[in-house]
Order: structure tokens, then C-alpha cells, then sequence
């Protein structure tokens, strides 16, 4: 790992900041889930990236967006506090200081600066005690700033809290901000209300457990080395075939998707009733909607394919979801325990590590020409991206718009178990099958 101390040419500028809300509690059920992931994957999981700033763009603009940041979200003031034995608790401070770090390109490519900066910064250790969630940059260049650059750990942060940090941070927000901030949410989870919450979603995943196929990929594993794979599969058809199948039925484009890889999961990975872990952003949840933080949580979802229609399927798979989504939200210890009894049960090769999550910013239904997305399949592109040691799930599909125009998949797989081969497979079989189902020449599963 390289080291956090600004190299020649940069600028460390101290910002400080003061907010709303302070104290110490443990961790709420999302930063747990999230919590959970980072020891198991070794990683501080960060996200953000480096993107060009508007002309005109100064250095003392970069500081105040930083301070507001700050300012603003409890979760951008949140440090960690750890027992003697290692467990984890939040703490929210109500100010403090952190850096601004400016670089100077000089006769240097910014953007190519700025990607070296954001480089930098993901491959540092992060410190969970002792340093702010949020590194920031400024790149400049002949006095005028260029590129900001903006990294932050995934544990104080899910994709459709980032949204609300970055609108409300375009337009200057400065009402209250909304919702259940972490600590608030930990009162709430200690409650009755709470507690029901989590002995219902519990019930509902014992089972669950207890129901479902033991794994998730009927086939033996094809060992590599480096062992954990990731691919991406890049495709304008399968958006054009989900949307046309989504305006013919009136299904949500997101349960279409989900029906599509129900298909494509039984026909490569040889199992049914097809079974996974859906991420569930919690979102629909009082008080969560617009949290600047992690609140989601995987559910477990399971549905039987084989000799089902189509169109059938899409009710089944719609069905399942909400009731997985009902019981999204609960105390990961307690499960952890309840899954450790049900695989002591079940045996060995019993396998919950099998993860979906569909990203994707909300898609309009609009009539869409399904000949379309069969012309579209000759562009269809995949390659293998990373190869590593570092701890990844057995399988981990994730869902993201590509652009306006494509969808790309990218799947994460432990080869000891899922052959690289039938994860190709699996995302190419679930654009056949959107292909298909748009067209009308898929046949009953």
C-alpha cells in the first residue's frame, strides 16, 4: 500500500467542520451488513472516483463543498471505536478538522493527475479510528482548478444515499436533513417496533433455510489461480428486450430483470427453484428513504422455474420479491447464529453465498420495438477484468446502467466453485433470455 503522506508538488489545506448530532452507540443493522462485508472481503471498500470540474471552478469552492459535506451528514463525522474484543461502535462527532489536498499538474495531463491521485487513494489502508470517511482532492493547473477527486470507505455510504448527498449537495441544501440518521436508527431497532421487525424477518429466513436447495450451483468448481474472478458483460439488447417486456406485461423493468436471471440461473446453474440473496435497499422504510448512509441488507429470495410461462414467472418472481423485501431488515447477528444451527442441519455443503443486487436508476416502460434487441446482440462484449486472491463472494452478480444505451453485468466469482465458463455463460444466457421473452420465442423453462 502506498503511502497517505502528499507527494512533492501537493498541498495539504485543513478544513473544519461542525454539525448536527454527535454521541456513541453500536452499529445499526445496515452498517453491520456493510461492516460485515468489508472484514469478509479484507477491504475498506472504497467508492467514488475523479471527474472535471466546471470552468471557473475555484480551490475555496472545493474547501466549503468539503465542509459542507462534513458539516451536513452524520455519517461524513463518523469514526469507529473498537472493543477489546473487536467489536465495532460508531462514533459521531460534532466537529472537527480534516485536509483539503490541492496538486499542482503542473505541465502534466490532469485528468491522467487526477487518476493517480484517485489511484493513491484506494490503494491506501484506511484508518476506520482515527481518520474522516471522505478524501478529497483538487487538481489545479495554472493557478485555475481542473479535476476533483473524491474516495470514500462504503461503510458510511450505499448508492441511493450518494444520490441524495450529491443533489442536495448541487442545489446547497440546507433544510434538515431527512430521515433516521445511524444513531437515531439504532434507538429505533432497540424498540418493540423493532424488535418485531427483526423476530418476523428472522422466522421468515429460518424458513427460508430450511426450504431452499442446499447450493446454488449444481456443478463442481474449476480452480485458478489467482482464485476470485470478475467479469463484465456489456449489452445494448438486454435494456431494449427488459423494457419492451416490461411495457407488454406492466412489470417493473427492475422484477423483469430478476425473471430473466431466475431463467438464465436454472438452465446454466442447473437448480430449482432458483435461490439468492437480493440486496434490498430498505429505502420503502419510514424514515430511510433519504438517509445519507448504509441502510440496505440482503434478502433472501426463492422461486421455482421449471414448466412455469414467462409472463407466469414475472408474478412469481414479483411476489417473492416483496415478501423477501418484507423481511429485509434485522439484526445480522442473530441471523448469523440461525444460519449456523440451519447449516450445522443441513450439512456441510449447505451455501448461502450467492448474491444479486440490481443498481440500476429507475427505467421507463416504453414501448420498444423487440426486433430491436435482437439486432443489437452482434454488440454484445464481455471480457474478464480482475483476477485476484482477495476474498470475493462465491457468486455476486451486480446490475448497473453502462450508459443511456447499455447494461452492463458484473459478475464476481470464486472459481473453486463457479467454473469461469458458467458465469459467461450465465450472463450471456440472460440476455438469450430477455432476447427471447421480448421476441416471443422463449420457450416454457
Amino acid at each position: 500500500m502506498t503511502s497517505m503522506t502528499p507527494p512533492a508538488g501537493s498541498t495539504l489545506i485543513p478544513v473544519a467542520f461542525a454539525g448536527e448530532g454527535s454521541g456513541e452507540d453500536e452499529l445499526s443493522w445496515g452498517q453491520r451488513e456493510i461492516w460485515q462485508a468489508l472484514v469478509e472481503q479484507k477491504t475498506w471498500m472504497p467508492i467514488g472516483g475523479a471527474q472535471p470540474l466546471p470552468a471557473g471552478t475555484t480551490v475555496q469552492d472545493m474547501q466549503e463543498r468539503l465542509r459542507y459535506l462534513m458539516s451536513r451528514y452524520q455519517s461524513m463525522r463518523t469514526r469507529l471505536r473498537f472493543e477489546p474484543d473487536g467489536t465495532p461502535r460508531q462514533v459521531v462527532h460534532a466537529s472537527g478538522e480534516t485536509v483539503l489536498e490541492v496538486v499542482d499538474a503542473g505541465a502534466d495531463d490532469p485528468q491522467a493527475v487526477a487518476e493517480a491521485v484517485r489511484l493513491r487513494y484506494e490503494q491506501t489502508d484506511y484508518d476506520f479510528a482515527e481518520e474522516w470517511p471522505v478524501r478529497m482532492a483538487v487538481i489545479v493547473q495554472g493557478g485555475a482548478a481542473t479535476h476533483l477527486v473524491a474516495i470514500m470507505t462504503h461503510f458510511v455510504m450505499d448508492g441511493r444515499g450518494a444520490l441524495v448527498m450529491l443533489e442536495e449537495g448541487e442545489r446547497g441544501e440546507t433544510a434538515p436533513v431527512n430521515g433516521l440518521q445511524a444513531l437515531e436508527q439504532v434507538q429505533w431497532q432497540r424498540s418493540p417496533a423493532g424488535q418485531r421487525q427483526s423476530a418476523a424477518a428472522l422466522r421468515y429466513w429460518e424458513t427460508m433455510l430450511r426450504a431452499i436447495p442446499p447450493r446454488r450451483y449444481a456443478g463442481d468448481g474449476d480452480p485458478h489461480e489467482p482464485r476470485y474472478w470478475r467479469g463484465e458483460l456489456t449489452s445494448a439488447a438486454l435494456p431494449l428486450a427488459v423494457r419492451a417486456v416490461a411495457s407488454r406485461t406492466q412489470v417493473d423493468a427492475t422484477q423483469v430483470m430478476l425473471a430473466v436471471y431466475a431463467v438464465a440461473t436454472a438452465r446454466i446453474c442447473g437448480v430449482d427453484p432458483v435461490a439468492t440473496r437480493l440486496v434490498s435497499s430498505n429505502r420503502f422504510r419510514p424514515g430511510l428513504a433519504e438517509v445519507v448512509g448504509p441502510v440496505s441488507q440482503t434478502a433472501l429470495w426463492s422461486v421455482e422455474v421449471a414448466g412455469v410461462p414467462f409472463d407466469e414467472l414475472l408474478g412469481r418472481v414479483q411476489r417473492a420479491a416483496m415478501v423477501a423485501y418484507k423481511h429485509g431488515y434485522y439484526d445480522r447477528e442473530r441471523l448469523e447464529e440461525i444460519t449456523a444451527a440451519v447449516t450445522l442441519e443441513r450439512g456441510p455443503d449447505f451455501d448461502l453465498n450467492c448474491f444479486y443486487n440490481d443498481r440500476r436508476a429507475p427505467v421507463q416502460a416504453d414501448p420498444v420495438d423487440p426486433e430491436l434487441a435482437r439486432q443489437a446482440l452482434p454488440r454484445t462484449v464481455f471480457e474478464w477484468t480482475i483476477q485476484r486472491d482477495d476474498v470475493y463472494p462465491r457468486l455476486f452478480l451486480n446490475v448497473d446502467d453502462a450508459s443511456p444505451e447499455t447494461v452492463r453485468l458484473h459478475i464476481e466469482i470464486d472459481t473453486h466453485h463457479v467454473p469461469p465458463s458458467a458465469a459467461e455463460a450465465l450472463l450471456r444466457c440472460m440476455e438469450q433470455v430477455a432476447v427471447d421473452a421480448a421476441t416471443g420465442a422463449l420457450t416454457t423453462p
